[in-house]
């Protein structure tokens, strides 16, 4: 979404911020919710869009002073108008001279932040280390997992620990590492530790490249990332062949959310 959206917003000026649904601004009582929806409009008002960055699942608009900070949990997106009128349900419309931004968020589970630095939101400031970042290193990995009783996949999913990765890509590279979700982190040997962790970049690099093509079209409401099925190797798949030796994918919960694994061949 970073890739996508630098080339419509960096480099225009926010002409006018519009909150039509405070409640992604704030979740304190209507009367603070106000407030924060017009200290938001205000602060932004004039402000030139620097550039666009990731922190784990975050999206930031870098602007001359500050930033806005978007979360989009599960159903939030953002659309592109081209023009300063928008259509359907939008919660926050960014103006520019070239067009109009506008996030949306049906569920109003997402959140559209100003803040002075990134780190001043705690989601952000108590990220790990980035699964696409340099940092991420063999090593670094290594230590996290032997430092933790955890069941891996537990772990992977923990962002103070490493940002980045989600409950669909966790499952990928546990099955590409051939590791059983359930094993304690400790318990895992160097070996395994070094797979995993090439496992998980090349899950996350595999995915990256299937979902810029085709890149997202911020202009067409219905888009959704289209091809990830094609990549994917156990995740959502319970009951049918492992693709690797034959037998029927299981699926278990962990921490409240869906884990598909082999247990013939993940061990």
């Amino acid at each position: 979404m970073a890739r996508a959206l630098r080339p419509l917003v960096e480099g225009r000026r926010i002409v006018r911020c519009r909150v039509i649904h405070p409640i992604v601004v704030s979740r304190g009582s209507r009367q603070s919710r106000k407030l924060a929806a017009a200290q938001l409009e205000k602060s932004l008002r004039g402000m030139r869009i620097r550039g666009v960055e990731r922190r784990g699942k975050y999206l930031i608009l870098v602007l001359e002073r500050g930033a806005v900070v978007l979360h989009f949990r599960f159903d939030g997106q953002l659309i592109w108008f081209n023009s300063k009128e928008t259509s359907g349900h939008v919660d926050v419309a960014f103006e520019t001279g070239g067009g109009t931004l506008g996030f949306v968020d049906p569920r109003h589970l997402g959140r559209v932040q100003y803040v002075g630095s990134p780190e001043e939101v705690p989601g952000i400031r108590g990220l790990g280390v980035d699964a696409l970042s340099k940092g991420f290193t063999a090593a670094h990995f290594a230590e996290l997992l032997a430092a933790s009783r955890k069941p891996v996949k537990i772990l992977l999913l923990d962002q103070s620990k490493v940002a980045g990765i989600g409950n669909i890509y966790s499952s990928e590279a546990l099955w590409r590492a051939r590791i059983d979700p359930r094993r304690p982190a400790h318990r895992l040997i160097t070996v395994e530790m070094r797979r995993l962790h090439k496992a998980i970049v090349d899950v996350l690099q595999r995915a990256l490249e299937c979902c810029l093509n085709p890149a997202p079209n911020f202009r067409d409401p219905k888009w959704r990332f289209q091809g990830l099925e094609r990549i994917l190797r156990v995740y959502g798949r319970e009951g049918k062949s492992c693709r690797r030796c034959s037998q029927p994918v299981r699926r278990i919960e962990q921490g409240g959310r869906s884990t598909y694994f082999c247990a013939k061949c993940q061990r």
